[in-house]
């Protein structure tokens, strides 16, 4: 019999890997200055990785489910660490396109595939505390960036950028591959006690992913996710120049502040997450919607730094918790058979969002010459995301029969 608590451990070597692509920023000076790249130029890594990233997981969420989560981290492994061989590569040789295609296109595909190969299994091996579990791994994936941040800059003033790929090419596929060794599903699910909490929770024990895009539920929660990361990534893509903007911080009191930032993303995927075991994921996601609704209101008339800070932790722990609690959330209502496949069509979101919170506010801020405006419309948008929420609260009180 294995541990449980081994197996959470070992989704978070996985996820504590590959959430390093949201530290990609430390290469963005280092490689306009070295290679004369602009910032478009380089920043357009980022955006095809996170592209793929939702891709993988929505074309490929059955196939983990398939294969099981020892192949698919072990494929993980392979596809992220030649992604940051070839990114290695590519920097020796300045060649932008072999980039895009190695920690983009690659790496892309192998983080899609990593993020959702343990969900699934920790689901199961957590019948009783799936927020917990699923919140514990994607912490790992919270955190992964504030740690990238402070072990790579040495490596690369002293070595060089393509050392830093080299390296940590190495240091994660020892990690993803070992930690996907032990991941395996219980040999004896508890089928009678998942029965009873299917029952105790009106959920169904199990749905397909092309069942569940059938229901209405699907769409209130991708709408739900869409909205929580629309908002929230867009506070973090403006965070630094915003706080100054607003309290009048110093450009060094606002770096420390998106560190601080990060770690509250950390923290709340696993505080919200084990929070939810307690009060439920439909009262969870009202409680987010709530808290953002009001807080993106006055956000824009905080002159007061503390009071910023406060406001705008809270805002994102909101947001890791909505990554940390779907899993949760899913198996919930479609049962934990399928929640890899189901979880990768729901990451979209993740994509859609990426791409439309950036955008809007930096529009909005400049039509308007003011933030004020933008969290007006974000919270316009979260007061939208707690009708959703309420909507899908009544459903799922509906008794669904296997």
């Amino acid at each position: 019999m294995k541990n449980r608590w081994l197996i959470a451990a070992s989704a978070v070597g996985i996820h504590i890997s590959i959430g390093s692509v949201y530290a990609w920023s430390i290469f963005t000076t280092p490689m306009m200055t070295q290679f004369g790249w602009t910032l478009e130029e380089v920043t357009r890594t980022f955006s095809i990785a996170i592209c793929f990233l939702g891709l993988a997981a929505a074309f490929l969420g059955r196939f983990v489910e398939r294969i099981g989560p020892r192949r698919s981290g072990m494929l993980a492994a392979v596809l992220f660490c030649s992604g940051l061989v070839l990114s290695g590569i590519a920097c020796q040789h300045r060649l932008l396109w072999l980039l895009y295609a190695g920690y983009g296109v690659l790496g892309g595909i192998g983080i899609g595939i990593g993020y959702v190969t343990p969900i699934s299994t920790l689901i199961k091996w957590f019948p009783d505390r799936k927020g917990l579990a699923t919140g514990i791994a994607i912490m790992g994936f919270g955190f992964a960036s504030v740690i990238f941040r402070l072990i790579a800059p040495a490596i690369l003033n002293t070595y060089g950028i393509a050392a830093v790929f080299y390296i940590f090419s190495v240091i994660y596929f020892v990690l993803i591959f070992g930690s996907s060794l032990y991941i395996s599903p219980p040999a004896h699910p508890n089928s009678a006690g998942q029965a009873n909490a299917a029952v105790k929770n009106n959920t169904p024990l199990s749905l397909t992913a092309g069942q569940a895009v059938k229901s209405i539920r699907f769409y209130y929660l991708w709408l739900m996710f869409f909205i929580n990361i629309t908002c929230g990534i867009a506070l973090i893509s403006v965070a630094s120049p915003m706080a100054q903007d607003i309290a009048g911080m110093s450009k060094t009191a606002a770096a420390t502040l998106v560190a601080i930032i990060g770690i509250f993303n950390g923290l709340g995927r696993f505080g919200w997450s084990s929070i939810s075991d307690y009060i439920g994921r439909p009262a969870l996601w009202l409680i987010f919607f709530a808290i953002q609704t009001v807080a993106f209101f006055f956000l824009g008339g905080l002159r007061q730094p503390l009071a910023l800070e406060i406001v705008l932790c809270l805002i994102i722990t909101c947001y890791g918790g909505g990554f940390a609690s779907m899993p949760a959330f899913i198996s919930d209502i479609f049962g934990p058979k399928n929640v890899s496949a189901i979880l990768g069509l729901i990451l979209t979101a993740w994509s859609a969002a990426g791409i439309a919170g950036p955008i809007l506010i930096a529009w909005i801020r400049e039509t308007t010459g003011s933030y004020a405006k933008t969290f007006s419309v974000f919270s316009a948008m979260l007061l939208a995301g707690f009708i959703l929420a309420s909507l899908l609260r009544m459903e799922f009180k509906k008794r669904i029969h296997p």
